[in-house]
């Protein structure tokens, strides 16, 4: 076994041994020197670990319109960075703390509460151009590369840190460590300063390409620490990112050496927050209230109207809600995030035809749109069109393999339209993307039976899927 091997055996043992706790990776960056160790190939193959085990570890948020949002406006940004491949996976953790993470191989992942607590598309987009530079710098090799002569079992605690880390270092996290791997774990937080202040310059240049404000870094900073200055335990992005006064006055200061000038916010952006605000909310009473007070202080408040909406769907005031979007639809009927919102709530309101309808029109104008696309396959199912629905999933499933959700609808799918096979394959895809290999290979076997006579080709294709996934867990409790 070569030694990019090796390490991609000891990160799986790490991963699947020292975190069974919540494991959110804000994981380090990179010169040309580190690819004789770690491949970009073999960074990938460590971040489709990390996928997996955060997918058991951790509740995502299934909202399409929300996770299109954040992919698309990552991409977008990514597209102005250093990073030369692009993104694997986004991952949007259903939490209202501040969090943001980068893993090996292009996987970028959010707390839903950034949301809430960066005020500005300014802001938040800072915060993702910071983690884009995780990766672009290829952190986490460099990490590795700089230990590289120490040994093994340091190493192990090296990735496992940077892992544990991600998850809040809580005493319970950081005593799965020995002692004397505990001090590599304090070495490798002082590596991260210095890492941290790189991916804040080359984040703030990746900023200001976008055409974002450079200042929203710095406000950023400030607002996090105002947020959690006198609580006990300030957020996993803060213990992941160690924030010191200094880092605040590099990126003022850095801001300062870009021309002034005048940047408006993003609607979409404040949609978004919106819809995560709601999501939060105690009840569609306290959405109303909210959002009427706001609409009485600025009537053309459009981002208050969304939320009202969506509180008064909650609330079972479908007619109102509807009117609400309707609305907004009329300004900028070519929305995506409108006209999904709308879909949303037409199906909310039993009016599955017109949403059908409406997306079906909508999907030829935006071909396989990932929101478009799940909600038209919620409609087909509400209306008894289960086969077409899993035509429609099953066309997601390839165009996003890594994506849960698209699975687990796609398993419930197959069940209403009486596609037992099929049930059992989007099972097992669910499964393997939670890491949980033995019982993908249960539904693997299932289906495997049952297609045994009639596709002897997809019967032989299951076989070797079935071996291979044995081949890993024996490497895993070999390692």
């Amino acid at each position: 076994m070569g030694p990019a091997r090796k390490l991609g055996v000891i990160v799986l043992a790490v991963v699947t041994a020292v975190v069974p706790v919540q494991a959110e990776v804000q994981l380090p960056s990179l010169g040309d020197a580190s690819s004789s160790l770690i491949s970009p190939q073999l960074e990938r193959e460590i971040g489709e670990s990390f996928l997996k085990q955060l997918h058991a570890a951790l509740p995502t948020h299934p909202d399409p319109i929300i996770k299109y949002y954040v992919s698309a406006q990552l991409n977008e940004l990514a597209q102005h960075s250093d990073l030369r491949d692009g993104l694997m996976s986004v991952v949007v953790v259903d939490n209202e703390d501040i969090n943001a993470f980068a893993a090996p191989g292009g996987v970028i992942g959010i707390n839903l509460g950034l949301l809430l607590h960066a005020h500005d598309v300014h802001e938040y987009a800072s915060v993702m151009a910071h983690e884009i530079a995780h990766l672009s710098q290829r952190h986490f090799a460099r990490g590795v590369i700089e230990q590289r002569n120490q040994t093994l079992p340091t190493i192990a605690s090296l990735l496992a840190a940077l892992i544990i880390g991600a998850a809040g270092g809580g005493d319970a996290a950081l005593a799965a460590i020995s002692t004397v791997q505990a001090a590599s774990v304090s070495n490798q937080l002082r590596f991260s300063r210095e890492r941290e202040q790189e991916a804040d310059r080359i984040g703030m240049n990746t900023l200001v390409r976008a055409n974002h404000d450079p200042a929203a870094m710095a406000r950023m900073f400030e607002r996090m620490s105002r947020a959690y200055r006198f609580t006990r335990k300030p957020p996993e992005f803060l213990l992941t990112h160690p924030l010191s006064e200094t880092r605040v006055a590099d990126a003022r200061n850095q801001a300062l050496s870009y021309p002034h000038k005048s940047y408006e916010d993003s609607l979409d952006y404040q949609l978004m927050r919106v819809r995560a605000e709601v999501h939060y909310q105690s009840s569609p009473a306290e959405g109303i209230k909210i959002y009427r007070k706001r609409l009485r202080d600025n009537p053309d408040d459009a981002p208050a109207n969304y939320g009202l909406a969506l509180s008064l769907s909650r609330n079972d005031d479908h007619d109102e809600a509807l009117t609400r979007v309707e609305e907004l639809l009329n300004i900028n009927p070519q929305s995506i995030l409108y006209n999904a919102a709308y879909a949303e709530l037409l199906i909310e309101a039993d009016r599955t035809e017109t949403a059908r309808a409406m997306l079906s029109h909508q999907l030829v104008l935006n071909p396989d749109n990932a929101p478009l696309s799940m909600l038209y396959a919620r409609a087909l199912n509400r209306v008894g069109e289960h086969e077409a629905a899993e035509q429609v999933l099953e066309r997601q499933s390839r165009i996003r393999p890594t994506d849960v959700d698209v699975w687990y609808e796609l398993a419930e799918t197959a069940g209403l339209a009486g596609n037992v096979a099929g049930v059992h394959l989007a099972r097992a895809d669910y499964f393997y993307l939670h890491g949980s290999y033995h019982r993908a290979i249960q539904h693997l076997e299932y289906a495997q039976r049952l297609v045994r006579r009639v596709n002897p080709q997809l019967q032989t294709k299951l076989a070797q899927r079935i071996q291979d996934l044995r081949t890993t867990i024996r490497m895993q409790q070999q390692s």
